[in-house]
């Protein structure tokens, strides 16, 4: 009974199906009407006759005589056999496509079910695929959801990375997500009414959720917010990165330090054990509210084999360093990113081991007053 209704399921969604069919029904109104016309037989008789021909029974109770009689039969019976052949091989492969549809789709069920502290993307278009880039090189945990399965097909999915081909405007896809374990959904599609149908309804189901979303049009911010979105970016202002960033704001830990630059190959080294980055540094100047800042951005571990490589044997790198450290007392920041708060967590408990960590988000007026100290 299983097996019937994945076959009919089949021949209402595949045209091939539906072409076979219409063959069969053209092939019976060809063996009843010869049968009446040719072989001369009534309504009945005829209905008879094509079946047992089509199916190469043959009982031999009606022989064709006439040699015009004897080509029907002939043709008729060649086209039971190709039918029969037909049927056969459109249901082995129909029963076993969707077998195998079935079995992929409880295993993408398990992997979902299994996604804990990930991202969720909702739309990969271009905005969607410059926030993934953003993801992919700190090793984030995401799941991908794109309504044109076209858009997915280059995408390598590992235990890190799933690809979900589904409309993400649908509540039976949203709960599928494990939104509740997420650190956050960002929403990227190109259309601003999906945008706010993914925001309100994430936020219905789930009011605990990060949601940062993108809006095509400005116009549209403040109605994404409305709906329940906790950041709204604007590509026609900012991009990708931006839109990383507004996501992770959760989990983005901004660190004050003193060091000097012989220990920052320590502090490289403790971040890449917990998988942590370095987003920026911050110069901080005495008495000044606005430090000087630059964007690090993501180095993979060569980049900064390199980097520290020509500290140690570089010396007009090594003496700029060591002159902007010494301008600010070697008092400075970082905002700190990480797979999730545990990870984040552990790789500051080890650099305050190290003895180089002045505190955890820490305000204006206390990093002035250690760099007013240092200073005397």
């Amino acid at each position: 009974m299983k097996y019937l209704e994945i076959l009919l399921e089949t021949i209402k969604k595949d045209k091939t199906g539906i072409v076979g069919i219409l063959i069969i029904i053209v092939i019976l109104l060809y063996g009843i009407l010869g049968s009446i016309f040719i072989m001369n037989l009534n309504i009945y008789d005829s209905i008879y006759y094509t079946i047992i021909t089509i199916a190469t029974v043959g009982y031999g109770d009606i022989i064709p005589i006439t040699p015009l009689e004897k080509i029907f039969s002939v043709t008729l019976a060649l086209s039971g056999v190709g039918l029969l052949a037909y049927i056969v091989t459109f249901i082995i492969s129909s029963v076993t496509q969707n077998l195998h549809d079935i079995r992929s789709g409880r295993i993408m069920e398990r992997k979902l079910a299994e996604m804990e502290n990930h991202y969720i993307l909702c739309g990969f278009g271009r905005v969607g695929a410059a926030v993934y880039e953003e993801l992919l090189k700190r090793n984030q945990k995401v799941i991908i959801i794109e309504k044109e399965a076209e858009k997915l097909e280059d995408i390598e999915e590992n235990d890190n990375v799933i690809a979900l081909h589904a409309n993400a405007t649908e509540d039976k896809t949203l709960k599928k997500l494990n939104i509740d374990k997420s650190l956050g959904m960002i929403v990227t599609t190109g259309s601003d009414v999906d945008n706010l149908f993914i925001v309100l309804t994430t936020r219905e189901l789930y009011k605990d959720a990060w949601i940062t979303s993108r809006a095509s049009k400005k116009e549209n911010i403040s109605r994404l917010k409305h709906a329940g979105a906790n950041k709204v970016i604007s590509p026609e202002a900012s991009g990708g990165t931006d839109l990383y960033f507004a996501a992770v704001e959760p989990n983005l830990v901004h660190i004050t330090e003193k060091h000097g630059v012989d220990h920052i190959g320590k502090e490289m080294e403790i971040l890449r054990k917990y998988n942590c980055h370095l987003e920026n540094i911050e110069y901080h100047l005495h008495g000044i509210k606005t430090p000087v800042s630059r964007t690090i951005g993501v180095m993979d571990e060569s980049e900064e084999d390199s980097f520290i490589e020509k500290i140690n044997n570089n010396a007009n790198v090594r003496e700029s360093l060591e002159t902007i450290y010494s301008t600010v007392n070697e008092v400075h920041s970082h905002w700190l990113s990480g797979p999730d708060k545990f990870y984040l967590n552990m790789a500051i408990e080890e650099l305050k081991k190290e003895g180089i960590v002045l505190g955890v988000n820490l305000s204006f007026d206390e990093i002035n007053e250690f760099t007013k100290q240092f200073k005397e």
